[in-house]
């Protein structure tokens, strides 16, 4: 058979066609190709030095789509770039003496060796870094669009402040309500704040929830409970004594004569002009007492709910009742009007708080044929029923009395149907160094005056310094915060606040479709070619932050002209997170395989016992370094590995075993090919269309081939059932080393040798999306002069996947009892008559009754016999 090479060195082969890839623009993207357009994205990664396991998980799934749909004809974008603005590289200048801009261009540099060492297969030319001024240019471009239009505004607002430094703090940079740096208490402070106005969106960002058919259901959900529509009344309550009122917003307008006490959120600005003298002290303490409660307990859960009198009671428009009004710990001045009218008989919180008060309950609604007695009342009654204690709507069906007690209000001109919102106006401020600046300029005689457009970008400068103290660096960069107003030419300053980085990712799909534009963020033709993008890719953590705020930017760059389409995104895949399994020492607590060998701690020798499995990340320190797996097995490797241990939206259990037996089935299909190269030169692969006859064994192993090509197919294009894909990759390897003809000196024309020719290159095109190099390295082997990267994707005969029979399973009171062959699309009785003829079947069925039989065609036979 002449020299074999069987020794697989995915370094030497990864390297070659990476090089080969890039020499050859073979991802290059354009408008003129042929093709029906396919625009593939994965969430742009922040750049924060190194990959993880969970980007290499990430980018391999759009990897294979990418590749996949490119082989089967359609002109696919697949691009890449960083969301390289943020708090880390802050934090690093901080804590290293780094300036951010290097330290984000240093990892850049690092990751993008990484990805392009990954084998993934993307249009480099269009890479953008939100962090360069001609990306940012085009944020402060669209902010004075939406400054324009009334849709970006500026107001007071609440911000974390540390005293000690003397610096606002993200809500990331606050850990159990101390400062992330001097461990101080965190305090609210109000500063002035840009907003952009998301909320005039609501409804369309609602309404469109519900045409988005190619996104998980739960992200859409998600997303509908952010927004928080709600249809109900707004309702003025008098402060008793004063000229003072309480707006409330209530979805339970039939509740209202149930109304027994009212609370407000504890930081409410009325309660400093309804308190009285003798509750004052206690109402400040109570606030404080909640503030800090607040920021210690954030994310802890459910809080007891606590209140305070204020002394104050306010008038019930509808029945004049006189209810006392409390301070609450479970009332939000950010959520609605920072009031909630409490119906203790109805709503179980107010239930209970009112128990814990003694606070009368008074019931409103009956359950249809009964009559609930107060103090025998165990919990709320919260279902529809028939109206009691409500005046003129006694009797009637709560449901039906929600109109005529809206009306009433109107009426008597204390309160009005209403439609509200839980979304909020988005605040974009950020008193940080490293964002885009907002491009604004304060003078004293015009007030806030935009940049000119020529003018822009406002870049952010680089001679700054860090000493995390203080306000952002740029209030002490008197080269950037001095400038004359555009307007009248006197002295001014610029607006130090930057923006957040999700403006720079609310829009980036958009710069990929003509990166290189220079009069408009993007060109509009390139946009509604390439737009909307037709498969997205990424984690289920952004679903109302980021995927909420890129349709929003879709929607308002819409309604500037730029393009004519309502959604960004058609198809949204939500992969899992990557886990490391732990194991957990009675001294030393949980521990990762690799520390506790043999079954004992590696510190201490203790026997350990299973843990809990982890999701992997820095601050768990259990990160597994794809450069490691990279190194010692490659990527093709990693990649199948990441790709094979679990459908793609399920979490992946990261194994090494896991690693280890991916790396020996690509040996496999190394040693598959090469062993036999000298057998199968010059053959061509099997065509029916001559004829020729085949042996069973042939014909078997031609329907395997073409099943396994229809299943691969189906599981990408339809399911993104990687993991089976690949599953029947392996199987059909497995039939070809049963197969193979080459042992017995079968001749070129031999009709089984040109099947197995042919089964070689489906098996090696398939694998082309998940393992690259190795696919392409071994297309050439086989005598193709086109790489396979060029190649089209292998079409499934139809004709070769008819049997003469299938195996059938009998089951018999359900265990396997037997296995008959049948002929594809028998009837059900004649499967029956079959398998009780069959000499297995009759050791089980003999001098016994068939209570039942269940045929599932082409598969399995269920009997009960008694």
């Amino acid at each position: 058979m002449g020299e074999i090479e069987v020794r697989y060195d995915p370094k030497t082969i990864e390297a070659r066609w990476q090089s080969i890839w890039e020499r050859d623009g073979a991802f290059k993207a354009s408008r003129d190709a042929q093709g029906a357009k396919y625009y593939v994205l994965e969430m742009f990664p922040y750049p924060s030095g190194k990959i993880h396991m969970g980007h290499v998980r990430n980018y391999s799934i759009g990897d294979v789509l990418a590749r996949f749909l490119t082989m089967r004809g359609c002109n696919v974008l697949h691009p890449m770039g960083w969301d390289s603005f943020g708090l880390p590289a802050e934090n690093a200048a901080i804590q290293h003496g780094i300036h951010p801009a290097n330290w984000t261009r240093e990892n850049i540099t690092n990751m993008k060796t990484q990805l392009k060492r990954m084998g993934l297969g993307y249009d480099w030319d269009r890479e953008v870094a939100t962090c360069l001024p001609d990306y940012y240019k085009w944020n402060q471009w669209i902010f004075l669009k939406l400054f324009e239009k009334g849709m970006a505004y500026k107001k007071r607002s609440s911000v974390n402040w540390c005293p000690s430094c003397l610096t606002v703090l993200a809500n990331e940079q606050v850990e159990d309500g101390l400062c992330w740096r001097c461990s101080t208490i965190v305090d609210a402070k109000e500063l002035e704040q840009w907003f952009l106005k998301i909320t005039a969106y609501a409804d369309e960002l609602l309404d469109c929830t519900y045409k988005l058919p190619g996104w998980p259901e739960k992200v859409l959900v998600m997303q509908r409970n952010w927004i928080g529509r709600s249809e109900g009344a707004e309702v003025s309550f008098k402060v008793d004594g004063t000229d003072e009122a309480i707006k409330i917003f209530t979805t339970r307008p039939d509740t209202l004569y149930g109304v027994t006490f009212m609370s407000l959120a504890a930081s409410h600005p009325l309660l400093a002009k309804i308190t009285t003298a003798e509750r004052k002290a206690d109402v400040e303490a109570f606030a404080a007492k909640v503030k800090a409660d607040r920021r210690v307990n954030r994310g802890a859960g459910e809080e007891i709910k606590e209140g305070v009198f204020t002394g104050a009671y306010c008038i019930n428009p509808l029945n004049g009742d006189r209810a006392p009004v409390y301070a609450a710990n479970f009332v939000l001045m950010e959520y609605g009007t920072g009031a909630v009218m409490a119906v203790p008989a109805h709503d179980q919180r107010d239930f209970e708080f009112a128990k814990t008060y003694g606070l009368p309950v008074r019931v409103v609604i009956n359950p249809p044929s009964q009559t609930f007695d107060t103090d025998a009342m165990e919990c709320a009654y919260a279902d529809e029923g028939v109206m009691v204690n409500s005046g003129r709507f006694n009797g009637m069906k709560n449901t039906d009395a929600m109109k005529g007690i809206v009306k009433l209000l109107e009426e008597k001109g204390v309160g009005k149907g209403s439609i509200t919102y839980k979304l909020r106006d988005w605040g974009i401020s950020r008193q940080r160094y490293w964002g885009c600046p907002i491009p604004i300029v304060y003078c004293q005689a015009c007030g806030a005056v935009p940049v000119p457009y020529n003018d822009l970008p406002v870049v952010l400068p680089e001679d700054v310094s860090f000493t995390g103290k203080g306000l952002s660096p740029l209030v002490e960069s008197p080269g950037f915060i001095g400038v004359k107003c555009p307007k009248c030419g006197s002295k001014a300053r610029r607006e130090t606040d930057t923006m957040d980085t999700f403006v720079d990712s609310s829009w980036y799909f958009l710069r990929y479709c003509s990166p290189m534009a220079t009069g408009l963020p993007f060109d509009k033709k390139d946009a509604e070619y390439w737009m909307p993008v037709d498969q997205y890719v990424g984690g289920i953590e952004h679903a109302v932050m980021h995927l909420l705020y890129a349709r929003f930017f879709t929607k308002a760059l819409r309604d500037l002209g730029l393009h004519g389409f309502d959604e960004p995104f058609t198809n949204l895949l939500t992969q899992g997170m990557v886990c490391k399994e732990t194991q957990k020492c009675p001294e030393h607590g949980f521990l990762f395989p690799e520390e506790a060998a043999g079954g004992k701690c590696g510190r201490c020798g203790h026997p350990v016992e299973a843990g809990a499995v982890e999701k992997m990340s820095k601050s768990k320190k259990n990160v597994v370094d794809p450069d490691k797996i990279i190194e010692k097995y490659g990527a093709d490797t990693t990649r199948l590995f990441s790709l094979f241990a679990a459908p793609p939206e399920k979490d992946l259990d990261w194994s090494a075993d896991g690693v280890e037996g991916s790396y020996r089935f690509l040996g496999r299909v190394w040693r598959l090919v090469n062993e036999n190269l000298s057998a199968v030169k010059g053959v061509k692969a099997y065509d029916p269309r001559p004829g020729g006859v085949l042996s069973s064994d042939a014909q078997d192993i031609r329907r395997i081939t073409h099943e396994t090509i229809k299943k691969v197919t189906h599981d990408i294009e339809e399911r993104f059932h990687f993991n089976t894909a690949i599953s029947a990759i392996m199987e059909l390897v497995n039939a070809l080393y049963i197969f193979n003809p080459c042992r017995d000196g079968a001749s070129p024309e031999d009709a089984g040798l040109r099947v197995f020719m042919e089964s070689l290159n489906a098996v090696v095109a398939l694998l082309t999306p998940f393992a690259p190099h190795i696919a392409e390295e071994l297309w050439e082997k086989l005598g193709h002069t086109t790489a396979l990267h060029k190649a089209r994707w292998p079409v499934y005969d139809e004709a070769a996947l008819k049997r003469d029979s299938v195996l059938v399973v009998v089951q018999i009171n359900g265990k396997v009892r037997g296995k008959i062959n049948v002929p594809p699309g028998s009837t059900e009785d004649a499967v029956r008559g079959m398998a009780l003829g069959d000499e297995k079947v009759k050791e089980w069925t003999r001098d016994k009754t068939l209570k039942k039989f269940v045929y599932v065609p082409n598969k399995l036979v269920s009997m009960v016999v008694s």
